[in-house]
């Protein structure tokens, strides 16, 4: 079941010797990150095992927002919405971006409240978020289901196109100097004097002083293997596209029922709002009870399942050697099989919504792995334990529109330049240190 159609793009051939800095992962978090160390005159090696966008950096619903998240992101957010609106021009590429503004309705006082309350965070910021009911509703979303209230508007909030944004933004951290090479997995790190001091490769080794791991949902496999402990695990996410239509919602929406945007081509992206499925692991028993307190908060929208997925994890190396293959040679692109039953239901509520997509047709439809952490907020950060190595992964779903300042942010830690943001709430650190975490109340 291939993900969007991804545009080509052309691979460096020629492994360099030496870097600056290797940059693990081609999604949207290593490609800015690349491009961010390039601009800044280090010298970059992007190494993507499959294709650059190939996982969940393509497969997302293709949201930039502020609006309804946790309030420790809302900074680095801030700044992320700033670097969309230049990064067409920054990247010489259309990303699709589009400032269309963002509506979470509310369907009963009490999630109206809930929206009220988050509203708060935003305070001082600039952000001309306010709610909306009545006439004003049905000015902003003609025709909304009668059951919707009000609603949390974010007009600076908006989309982009995820199959395009990441090789628009890695294509250009190419023309800004960085090696970037699909089809080219990292094996393993390599030390000298209890610091970084290169990687191997499939296609060889490579010297550097900096390593950022940027691998989404492989990244606590990889770090493992060096003897770095992450909490993460992959919820699986179903999503499906539309022909295009005339005449439907102009602002991204996020209902009771279902999550619907706009695309560039006139058609909308889908998903239903309320079916996540988590794929029983190995690591899931290894890791249960640090994740114990999402659990509690979010049970209602997960659908836990025993499938092949056991097996497969079951079986796969967690420690190898560098010259040995690796799992992430073996699976070159996570693309599994999206739920019929979350695909069925958000497309049927879609259609009861706004009749206007009943003359839509499905064109397409698909899956992607997102890498959460146990609070759902990301780690960006150094490892403490080996000098030299830095983690920007477990975005937790909020990856893609955080993409380019969470870039920035991994690149202020590699260079040492002061942080455009405080970076302790992402801190490594932070499941090991006796800090109490968890996710904090987004909407």
């Amino acid at each position: 079941m291939p993900g969007p159609r991804l545009p080509h793009f052309q691979s460096d051939l020629a492994l360099p010797k030496s870097v600056d800095a290797v940059v693990i992962g081609g999604g949207i978090i290593g490609a800015a990150t690349a491009l961010e160390l390039a601009e800044r005159g280090h010298s970059v090696l992007l190494c993507e095992k499959g294709q650059i966008a190939g996982e969940q950096s393509s497969r997302n619903w293709g949201w930039v927002r502020i609006s309804c998240r946790d309030p420790r992101e809302i900074p680095l957010m801030a700044r992320a919405l700033t670097l969309w609106e230049g990064l067409n021009e920054r990247t010489g590429r259309d990303t699709g971006y589009h400032r269309s503004g963002i509506l979470f309705t509310a369907e009963s006082a009490k999630k109206e409240a809930r929206l009220e309350r988050w509203l708060r965070n935003l305070d001082g910021l600039g952000q001309q978020a306010h709610m909306v009911r009545g006439t004003s509703l049905a000015a902003l979303v003609p025709g909304h289901p009668a059951r919707v209230r009000a609603g949390l508007y974010t007009p600076l909030d908006g989309r982009a196109e995820p199959q395009f944004a990441t090789h628009a933004i890695a294509a250009a951290a190419q023309a800004a100097g960085a090696k970037v090479m699909t089809e080219c997995a990292v094996r393993s790190v390599e030390t000298s004097a209890g610091r970084i001091s290169g990687v191997m490769t499939e296609r060889g080794r490579v010297a550097c002083s900096a390593v950022v791991v940027a691998g989404g949902a492989w990244s606590r496999l990889f770090l493992g293997n060096a003897g770095i402990d992450l909490p993460q695990l992959k919820v699986l996410s179903s999503v499906l596209r539309t022909s295009a239509v005339q005449g439907g919602p102009g602002p991204a929406l996020y209902t009771d029922k279902l999550g619907l945007r706009k695309r560039a081509d006139g058609g909308y992206t889908i998903a239903d709002a309320h079916e996540n499925v988590v794929d029983l692991v190995p690591d899931s028993f290894r890791l249960g009870w640090k994740f114990l307190p999402s659990l509690r908060q979010e049970w209602r929208s997960l659908r836990f399942r025993l499938s092949h997925r056991w097996r497969e994890e079951a079986a796969q190396e967690r420690r190898w050697q560098p010259h040995q293959t690796t799992p992430f040679e073996r699976c070159r692109v996570l693309d599994p099989a999206p739920s019929q039953t979350a695909l069925k239901r958000g497309w049927a509520a879609a259609q009861a919504d706004f009749p206007v997509l009943r003359s839509a047709d499905v064109v397409q439809s698909w899956a992607g792995m997102i890498d959460v952490t146990p609070d759902a907020i990301p780690v960006i950060s150094q490892a403490d334990d080996l000098p030299g190595l830095f983690v920007a992964t477990g975005f937790s779903g909020h990856g893609f529109g955080i993409g380019p300042a969470a870039g920035q942010l991994a690149a202020d830690l590699v260079t040492g330049d002061a942080p455009v943001v405080d970076p302790h709430p992402f801190r490594l650190s932070r499941f090991s240190d006796g800090t109490r975490y968890g996710p904090q109340p987004g909407c």
